[in-house]
């Protein structure tokens, strides 16, 4: 496991520090593979370089560390007290909530019982304008009534008085007509006994005219 690894896996707990370390010991990992090339001496020396840097940087390691330490403890601190100061503000919100919820409820409650009022007083009214209008509804139809009875009563006079006049008339007609009828009779006897005449004479003068014929034809053959 290389030291980037270990160093990432050691401050992983703060993910920019720990990125940070990884990043620098990856430069210093590929700085000592890049120099492995060179001669034995070169390579003492670098390592001797790369010791003290190490040193340096373990000491800058430190340094950051308890910085940023000391910068998350503030930062802690500085949550802690907001959170603190949120929640009074919150609990002083829901208080403050709380007691215009319950104004709101009392007031809300009163003009409820002021509608309930208004209501009871309109439904009063209104029962005695309906009984009010009932009343001279009843009145109004019994004037109906009886003018209806009076109307009634006069046209069934009047029906009558018309009955009356028709069946006089009717019996007039009837009068005329049979006057009529016996008329006719006797113009239709008078026709019957012209026309029975006339038959007679005509049957005469045809038997005497047949009579001449044949009397003619017997002369004609003698």
């Amino acid at each position: 496991m290389g030291y980037a690894l270990r160093i990432y896996e050691a401050f992983k707990d703060d993910e920019t520090k720990a990125k940070l370390l990884s990043e620098f010991i990856e430069q210093v990992e590929q700085v000592i593979l890049n120099n492995q090339l060179s001669t034995r001496q070169d390579v003492t020396m670098s390592e001797l370089k790369l010791t003290r840097e190490i040193e340096q940087t373990r000491g800058e390691i430190k340094e950051v560390e308890l910085k940023l330490t000391k910068e998350i403890e503030q930062v802690r601190a500085d949550l802690t007290k907001e959170i603190e100061q949120t929640r009074g503000e919150i609990k002083e919100v829901e208080l403050k909530l709380t007691k215009e919820i319950e104004q709101v409820r009392a007031d809300l409650t009163k003009e409820i019982e002021q509608v309930r009022g208004e209501i009871k007083e309109v439904e009063l009214k209104l029962t005695r304008e309906i009984e009010q209008v009932r009343a001279d509804l009843t009145r109004d139809i019994e004037q109906v009534r009886a003018d209806l009875t009076r109307e009634i009563e006069q046209v069934r006079g009047e029906i009558k008085e018309v009955e009356l006049k028709l069946t006089r008339e009717i019996e007039q007609v009837r009068a005329g007509v049979k006057e009529t009828e016996v008329r006719l009779t006797e113009k239709i006897h008078e026709v019957k006994i012209s026309t029975i005449r006339w038959i007679v004479t005509l049957f005469i003068t045809q038997t005497i005219t047949i009579i001449g014929i044949i009397a003619g034809l017997f002369q004609v053959m003698k």
